[in-house]
């Protein structure tokens, strides 16, 4: 796999996860992991975190051509 086609598949799979975290801050909808009650806060790490990832590489695809 070339670099390019990497930096792309994986900015893509980072745009969804924050897409899906941003729908349930902006929905309020629950997420629980067995008997845990996952607080919103963590989905807003998780948009700041994976929207960086995201971007960088964006970035770096560009740099690539």
């Amino acid at each position: 796999m070339k670099n390019k086609t990497y930096f792309i598949t994986v900015s893509i799979v980072f745009v969804a996860i924050t897409s899906l975290h941003f729908l349930r801050i902006v929905f309020d909808w629950p997420a629980r992991i067995g008997s845990w009650d996952v607080p919103i806060w963590l989905s807003w790490l998780a948009v700041t975190l994976a929207g960086t990832l995201a971007y960088y590489g964006f970035r770096l695809e560009k740099k690539e051509d």
